[in-house]
């Protein structure tokens, strides 16, 4: 049974739930109701925002940095996380990872593993390659959720898309396939979370692609609080099934 103090707290939860709900319905907005609803906890919420560009600060940081920057102005603390320069080695299937829990290389992956704990949510970005995520930031993730699937359970994700012209799509598709694997809630926008352009100044004039990065950060910001505001009122996570494999060649 529900102690008084508990069911005091949830009932508060659930007052000021109700209260970022109206006032999105009563047309103030996303961006009224993430900014004015605090972390239930009190905690400091944080997303990792992935540059998967061989570019530090190229067209794809230049989304991400829309994104961030509108996560920061809704109380919701950010790092951007580059992979680097240097070539990703792909998976090799050793299983070493099973028993360390880390991989076996010592580059970026174990370097942003570190980080996935002390992380509410993630946005995944990556340049387009022939209509794929670049090569790099396909191994990247390979090994990442090869590793660590479990460790996203639950955590909010997104994918951002960058390219000259077209295969944002797809590459979109390629992205999200690693959060659906990993019972990731998925972030969406007003349209797809891509930008165009083949420079960062590019990007910037890319005035609706940028808007539909502000739309994704209120809405991620939005995700968190909902998500620490149902655990003050006692929501947890879904009960996980053990998992079942079937394989169809026996």
């Amino acid at each position: 049974m529900m102690n008084s103090s508990s069911s005091i707290s949830r009932r508060a939860s659930l007052k000021q739930m109700g209260m970022a709900a109206a006032g999105a319905g009563l047309g103030l907005g996303f961006a009224s109701a993430a900014e004015t609803v605090p972390a239930a906890s009190g905690k400091k919420l944080k997303v990792a925002l992935v540059n998967g560009s061989p570019h530090e600060h190229g067209c794809t940081y230049t989304a991400l940095k829309e994104v961030a920057g509108t996560l920061e102005g809704c109380g919701v603390e950010t790092e951007i996380f580059w992979i680097g320069s240097h070539p990703v080695a792909g998976c090799i299937a050793c299983g070493e990872c099973r028993k360390t829990g880390k991989c076996f290389r010592n580059d970026c992956v174990n370097l942003f593993l570190e980080k996935v704990p002390g992380c509410d949510g993630f946005v995944f970005g990556s340049p387009v390659h022939f209509a794929s995520a670049a090569g790099d930031m396909s191994s990247f993730l390979d090994r990442v959720f090869y590793i660590a699937s479990a460790r996203f359970r639950g955590k909010p994700g997104a994918a951002v898309t960058s390219c000259r012209r077209a295969g944002s799509t797809a590459t979109l598709d390629q992205l999200n396939k690693y959060l659906l694997f990993s019972s990731m809630p998925i972030v969406s926008s007003q349209y797809w979370n891509m930008v165009h352009g083949n420079t960062p100044d590019e990007v910037r004039k890319d005035l609706e692609g940028l808007q539909i990065m502000r739309t994704l950060g209120r809405n991620m910001a939005w995700l968190l609080k909902s998500i620490e505001a149902g655990k003050l009122a006692g929501v947890p996570l879904p009960e996980e099934e053990p998992r079942v494999g079937t394989n169809f060649i026996r």
